[in-house]
């Protein structure tokens, strides 16, 4: 429980002592912009270490060099724990937004980091802002932003490798030709929602398989681009779930 205790502290903490930096950030991105979104990579990345420091998470990193760090990608993931977002976001080199359910903008101070990192909010009951978010991470890849989103849509607590893939989820790199990294954790929820509501320390692993360029493969992957990366995603999972 004190893993817990003290990872809810530091992160309250954080956002409140964060609120004139976000006034400072804000101020600085009415002149330069880029400045804002490197400084908000790394102030949000180093508090995430704190709380992987805190909650006694060990990682192992594999395929890092995979990530291309001269263009923007579409970080595919699959999704078992909410420290994921956690565990992955201080490993990006660029601007990196996340794919997030719109309930979270109700958090405070939060969200204007959230914000501030270039993530878009899904709205799942209404199609047509969920098509417009879309359409924003499109322009937000061609503009240098890479976007990690998880296709399984919610946090897979069954016993089963992963979810179904929406396919939807590709739109982003089949309309603005980046590649699609596929990312996979293993043991992230071994943190917590394996014993919620106690965090533990764990050993977990996350995999960067190498980049898929949608135009170089076959028309018939091209046309189940969710399959091929989904093929790809359960594969290397079940590779490292004895890691």
């Amino acid at each position: 429980m004190i893993r817990l205790i003290l990872a809810v502290a530091f992160v309250a903490i954080f956002l409140i002592v964060s609120l004139p930096i976000q006034l400072i950030l804000w101020i600085i991105s009415r002149f330069n912009e880029p400045f804002k979104k490197r400084a908000s990579l790394t102030i949000v990345s180093w508090a995430f270490n704190v709380v992987i420091f805190i909650c006694g998470v060990k990682r192992t990193v594999i395929g890092e060099e995979n990530v291309p760090k001269d263009k923007a990608v579409l970080y595919v993931g699959n999704h078992r724990s909410i420290f994921d977002i956690v565990l992955c976001y201080p490993r990006v080199p660029n601007p990196t937004g996340f794919i997030s359910k719109k309930e979270v903008l109700k958090v405070p101070l939060l969200n204007v980091w959230m914000i501030f990192m270039d993530c878009l909010f899904l709205d799942r009951k209404d199609i047509r802002k969920g098509l417009e978010m879309v359409l924003t991470a499109i322009e937000k890849v061609k503009n240098g932003i890479s976007i990690f989103i998880y296709p399984e849509g919610t946090r897979n607590k069954t016993d089963k490798p992963l979810g179904e893939f929406k396919k939807g989820s590709f739109k982003i790199a089949q309309k603005s030709g980046c590649p699609i990294v596929p990312v996979v954790v293993n043991h992230t929820e071994d943190i917590f929602e394996a014993h919620s509501p106690f965090i533990k320390s764990a050993k977990v692993t996350i995999e960067y398989c190498k980049p898929i360029v949608i135009s170089e493969l076959s028309k018939e992957d091209q046309k189940n681009i969710d399959q091929y990366v989904k093929s790809i995603i359960e594969k290397t999972y079940l590779k490292n779930q004895e890691l």
